[in-house]
């Protein structure tokens, strides 16, 4: 199941500072979807020690990513990539399942 979702390398390593600088270094990234947001749902992203049972891990080399059964449909396939520069700084998905998205790019449908 490693096609479920793709880190780029500027995410890896935005990724692996934020875990340095907030003490998780080792930590896993659990990534998915809540309710909410203007479109309906949002992504949601943290650091978590340890996976729970019914996990799926996708091995992205220098990160492991902990996603949830129930979120795959909505997230499968999607890459996540880090911008910085003058006029945008943050996370972006590129999420091949949502069909309707708000303008800040953290909500869709």
């Amino acid at each position: 199941m490693d096609n479920i979702i793709r880190l780029t390398e500027p995410a890896v390593d935005k990724i692996l500072a934020m875990a340095e600088r907030e003490g998780k270094e080792g930590a896993y990234l659990r990534v998915g979807v809540v309710t909410g947001g203007c479109a309906g749902l949002s992504y949601d992203m943290r650091f978590q020690k340890k996976p729970y049972d019914n996990d799926i891990i996708v091995d992205q080399g220098r990160v492991k990513i902990l996603i949830n059964p129930e979120s795959v449909p909505f997230i499968k396939g999607t890459e996540i990539h880090y911008v910085d520069t003058l006029k945008e700084s943050g996370f972006q998905y590129k999420n091949p399942n949502a069909t309707n998205s708000c303008g800040c790019g953290t909500s869709f449908s």
